[in-house]
Order: structure tokens, then sequence, then C-alpha cells
């Protein structure tokens, strides 16, 4: 017989048919099995679908307007209001439709900092759903589950749709946040995504406002201690989904933080998470041993396939989606640090997949461009990855992030200045897209390289090396780097055709003027002054 573990008494947020408590991972993957939920492949790893969506739904994601919201989250198409008694009466069909349902529940927690912790309930109808918050949210030790006390409780139902007429959605499909009664509903989707990024969306709106912490759609690592036992360096990755966070942050080198969100507080940069969620399309163990190698049983599959007549995951077949991923808890990497904080960062790195083939390798920024390219948030899409592209599309998202982001862009770019400023950090643009040409002419910046260069910024051998502006761009360009090609360092030189690299530096950078428009009357001088130069 299937049984739970012991849990605090806690108050029921539902009245369900049938509950079952902080189940383990062994015990929800028997439920999912039984439930016909998945599949296990070769490897242990647990096999889903999402079904209908591979990905969250921006145009469906809500907060609701009240006297909490009103004068502080910054409305628009990422914000979208959302009536406080529209809320309600959602909140209570779905409250009633779970009466007759076999309901999961988790207490986890985000926030490694015992400070900056936000204590959650999960309650799902999915046994994986709840795997995946056992797997990504923070695991209450015996004695904190003990004296355990939620301060938000996530309902998720994948087949509950709403009645877009009658609830104040925009489909079938919903994600809807009550800041002031610290509850997030979802609905009509089984992206299980939606329960992480909503709980970031969360703590971006209540540690700026609440406790001055910043955060930040990042991930971090550490250098190992050195021989006189000080602590290692702190390093953060700011990127949107696909320029390789998760890949350059798991450095068998330094020890891993997190892959995705952190705070920075006073007390130095700690993980929201307990876990990662990489993306898995093209995986191999050659390029990304940490990542593979945490494939194993208690690791979620989403929307892979398996190789014909094998259980063999085959990564390669994106016949689902391209957003196939895997989710494990963060202790299956090797070098995870526990507890999961930092130090104040030494070095940040601004990831982009420019898939123009314009931006350097590597690149050292200023404040003021630091300032700027955090705000623009850059990265491109390929053609193919959505209906429509047929070449490469520039994408803007304020601080690497602005999908989750309540607040406006310039509360979080102020108080990152502001840590960078107080506690000397550097930063670094990194182009992981394309060199030689545009996507379709040129290829991917070669992955050995790109570490490389991060390697050695974060050992400070790009210190002493003679640094050339780009001239358009403005930003520092080292014109050496240990394990580095010299003439990969200068993207111009890359191209076959110069006055085609000249042309399209330019268009990019007319893109990156038009983006920030809707910000420079927020901006100071430092920061407008941080943008393109435009010198060709």
């Amino acid at each position: 017989m299937i049984t739970s573990v012991p849990t605090p008494a806690i108050p029921e947020v539902v009245r369900a048919a049938e509950r079952f408590h902080n189940l383990t991972p062994d015990e929800l993957i028997a439920h999912a099995l039984l439930n016909g939920e998945g599949q296990l492949a070769d490897n242990g790893a647990l096999m889903v679908d999402t079904g209908e969506f591979t990905g969250r739904s921006p145009e469906d994601r809500f907060i609701v307007k009240d006297a909490k919201t009103a004068d502080t989250v910054w409305w628009g198409s990422v914000n979208i209001p959302f009536d406080p008694d529209k809320f309600d009466a959602l909140h209570q069909k779905m409250l009633d439709y779970l009466t007759t349902r076999t309901v999961y529940t988790r207490y986890a927690y985000a926030g490694a900092h015992p400070d900056y912790r936000l204590t959650i309930q999960v309650v799902n109808t999915l046994a994986w759903h709840s795997l995946f918050c056992y797997n990504m949210f923070l695991r209450p030790s015996a004695d904190e589950m003990a004296h355990f006390a939620p301060d938000f409780t996530i309902i998720c139902i994948p087949e509950f749709r709403a009645n877009p007429e009658t609830d104040g959605t925009r489909s079938g499909n919903f994600a809807v946040l009550n800041m002031t009664k610290n509850v997030l509903l979802i609905g009509g989707t089984g992206y299980a995504g939606e329960m992480k990024k909503g709980i970031f969306s969360v703590l971006n709106f209540k540690l700026p406002v609440e406790q001055h912490t910043l955060s930040m759609h990042a991930s971090a690592n550490q250098g190992t201690a050195g021989v006189d036992g000080r602590e290692g360096d702190t390093a953060l990755f700011f990127g949107l989904s696909g320029t390789g966070k998760t890949t350059l942050s798991a450095d068998p080198a330094r020890l891993l933080i997190g892959d995705d969100e952190h705070g920075w507080a006073d007390a130095g940069v700690f993980n929201f998470e307990g876990g990662c969620y990489a993306k898995v399309v093209n995986l191999t163990a050659e390029i990304e041993p940490q990542i593979f190698g945490a494939i194993r049983r208690g690791a979620i599959l989403e929307n892979t396939r398996l190789k014909p007549g094998t259980q063999t995951v085959d990564y390669t077949d994106i016949s689902v989606t391209q957003n196939t991923r895997v989710s494990y808890p963060i202790y299956f990497i090797n070098t995870a640090k526990e507890p999961s904080v930092g130090g104040h960062p030494k070095h940040i790195f601004f990831l982009t997949a420019d898939s123009f083939g314009i931006l350097p390798p590597i690149s050292r920024l200023t404040p003021g461009q630091a300032m700027y390219h955090f705000i623009s948030g850059y990265t491109a899409k390929v053609a193919g990855t959505e209906m429509g592209v047929k070449e490469p599309k520039a994408t803007f998202s304020a601080c690497f992030g602005a999908a989750f982001m309540p607040l406006h862009p310039t509360r979080y770019a102020e108080m990152l200045g502001a840590r960078m400023q107080q506690f000397g950090a550097n930063v670094w643009m990194i182009n992981t897209g394309w060199t030689g040409g545009a996507y379709g002419t040129g290829h991917r910046m070669n992955l050995d390289y790109t570490r490389a260069m991060i390697t050695a910024a974060l050992n400070g051998e790009l210190d002493p090396v003679p640094y050339e502006n780009h001239p358009v761009f403005g930003v520092a360009v080292p014109q050496h780097c240990p394990n580095v090609p010299a003439e990969v360092l200068n993207p111009r030189a890359t191209w076959a055709d110069t006055a085609a690299y000249d042309e399209q530096a330019t268009r990019l950078a007319e893109m990156f003027r038009k983006n920030f428009e809707q910000y420079a009357e927020f901006a100071n001088d430092e920061i407008r002054a941080g943008g393109p130069v435009l010198s060709i």
C-alpha cells in the first residue's frame, strides 16, 4: 500500500475525495505510473507529456489588481490586471471541483537563506506535478517541518478549464496571482513550469518591495575554497531561456549554487530553488556531462520521445516541441553547494544568443553599459523556432526576465546598479549565439571557447590584455584570451563580407535603440550613454 510521510497540523486549504501528503519521490513515481501519467525511460527518469501547452502562456498570466498592487505593479501586456471578485469566484469554483478529486499536497519553501524564505503549500491533481515541486522547490528538514506554516498556496488543476465569459480569463488556460491573499491559481495547462515561474513572480514582487532584496533571473556558481580556506568567488549568469544559464553555471570546476532564480541580499546571493530545470534538446554526455548524469530515477523528462523499439530517450527528437526539459533536485549535481548560498558576486555575465552574429563572444561593460544591457535583456530567436519566423528575430526582455517581473524594470536595474557599485562586480557580455555570419550563414559559437572565455574572466587572465571598443556597441573587446583563437574574438573579422557585417550591426543597433525608447525617460544619463554608438 502506498503511504505518506508525517506532516504538521496545518489547516487544509481544500476538501478532496482523497488526499496524499508529502509523498516521497518513489511514492509519487508509483502513483504517476498507476495513474497513467507517464512511463520510465531506461535511465530511470519519469517521462511525461505536458499536453496542449509545452511552455508558459504569457498572455494568460494575470495579477489581481487591488490596494496592494494597484500602484506598485507595472501594468501592461506583461502584468495583466485581474478583478478581485473574479478571482474569488474562480478560486471557489476550483475548490468545489476538488471535492470529488484526488489531490497531492506538498509543503516546501523558496529561498535558501532563512531570512528571505517563502513557505509554500502546493495542491496538485497530478502525481508528477507534486514530484516536480519536490524537485524544484526547497525541501524542509524534519525540524523545519515540525514548525512549518505556509505563506503562500498554489492550486494547480490542469484538467480544470475556465470559462472566459464568466471567469474573466482570456481562455480556458490561466495562471492568476493574488499578492494580497497569497494564492496562485493555475488551470487548463499541464506545463509544470507555470508553478515554478509563478513563485518566481511572487518573490520578484515581495523581495524588492518588502525586504530591499534584488530578485534575479540568473544562475550562480562559486569557486572552490582556496588553500587559505577562504570561500571561493561567486559569479552570476543572467540570460533568457536558451542562452546557456544552466549549461555554463554547471561547471565541474566550480560549485553550483543554482541554475535559474536567485536573490542578492545584504548577506550575499542565495538560490530560490531546490532543483534545476534544464533544456535537453540535443543533449549529450560529452557536451553537458553534469546535466546528462543527473537524468536518473527521480528526474522528470517533459515531452521527450524514445528511440524506436527501446526505452532509451532520443534527445534529438523535437516532434512534440523544441522545449524538451528535465527537472531534477539540485543534489543530483555532484558539485552542488549546500546550502545554496554564496557571497557577493565578483563577476556578472549577461548571456545572449545573438543569431545575427554581431555581438563579440566576450566583452567588458562599463556600469552604464551594464545597466543599459540589463534593461534591454537582448537575445535573438532563429528561423523555424516559431511560426512565421523566417530569419533571425531580435527579442528584448527587460532584466532578462520581463515575463516574471511585476515591478517596473528600472526598479530592478537601479538595485542591481547599486549592488554592483557597492561590491565592485565586473560585468561581461557573452554571446553564445552565432559567429562568421548570421543564422543560416555563420555557425554557433564553440561551447569550449565560451567556457574558456568565462574561465579566463573569472581567473583574472583578461585583466592585463589589450582591449578595443566595438565600433557600433562601444563595449570593450579583449584582443587575447587563453585557449581561444584571436580571430574569434573580433566578430567582424569572422565574416567573409565585412560590409554585410557593418550593415547588419547598424540594423541591430537600431533595434536596441527602438526598444530602449520605452525606458529612456526613466533612465539617467549614464544608462542612456551605455547604448550603441553607431560609429560605422
